[in-house]
């Protein structure tokens, strides 16, 4: 017989910062709380997550593809633990601590999908340090933190070829970058330092006139997940 527990356990929860960009801007996708007279934050939008399932979810990261699913329906070829945060005061329910992650997502017709106890769910554009509008719990936080994280990561990884559809051009890549970054690059250095990188392969086909047709690409297939770059990028000058 197991012998019980010396002390309480803490709710403990799973929230994820879900990025795409859409229609030129990076948004953050959101549910809303719903509005039960017993439910903390009521009607306020949040971050997607919920209660780690004990039955079903082996680890936080499961707990994490399961709400990823089913809130978008699909699952990201990127997915990062950002961190933890917890105190007594974060949730009126009681004693929560909480473990972020940050996911992306390419595709416009990826449709955010309402489901258990959201009515809701949208994306929202982001700016600074979040999006307009109050947040539920300390999820203002979090947000600022993911948006940290991946504008830090953008300056010296190939994080953003995980937010455009395949194939892309060059030019949409880069694009997606300078949308993250929120500032321009230098075209040619960006070209040489994402070929010389390996991290894109191209699919042998052409987009466009017959002038100057733009050559597609896609994500390399051997390469890794993440890749790494010596330096920053260089801005347009």
């Amino acid at each position: 017989m197991t012998p019980p527990l010396p002390a309480k356990r803490p709710l403990t929860t799973v929230d994820i910062a879900i990025f795409s960009i859409r229609d030129g801007r990076l948004c953050v996708l959101l549910v809303k709380r719903p509005s039960g007279k017993d439910e903390p934050y009521p009607g306020r939008w949040a971050l997607p997550g919920g209660f780690v399932d004990l039955e079903n979810d082996k680890s936080l990261e499961d707990c994490a593809v399961r709400k990823l699913r089913e809130k978008t329906g699909v699952a990201s070829p990127y997915l990062e633990q950002l961190g933890s945060w917890g105190d007594a005061k974060r949730d009126p329910r009681g004693w929560s601590a909480t473990h972020v992650y940050l996911a992306l997502i390419a595709g416009p017709e990826v449709k955010p999908e309402a489901g258990g106890n959201a009515p809701e769910a949208d994306w929202f554009p982001v700016a600074d340090s979040g999006v307009a509008g109050r947040l539920a719990f300390d999820h203002k936080d979090l947000l600022a933190a993911a948006l940290a994280r991946i504008r830090a990561k953008v300056e010296y990884t190939s994080l953003p070829v995980h937010l455009v559809d395949e194939p892309f051009t060059l030019t949409e890549l880069q694009r997606a970058y300078e949308i993250v970054m929120g500032r321009p690059v230098n075209k040619a250095a960006f070209r040489k330092r994402i070929l010389d990188a390996g991290i894109v392969e191209s699919t042998g086909e052409f987009r466009g006139g017959q002038a100057r047709p733009a050559e597609l690409f896609r994500h390399a297939r051997a390469a890794e997940r993440l890749a790494y770059f010596p330096r920053t990028f260089s801005p347009r000058p």
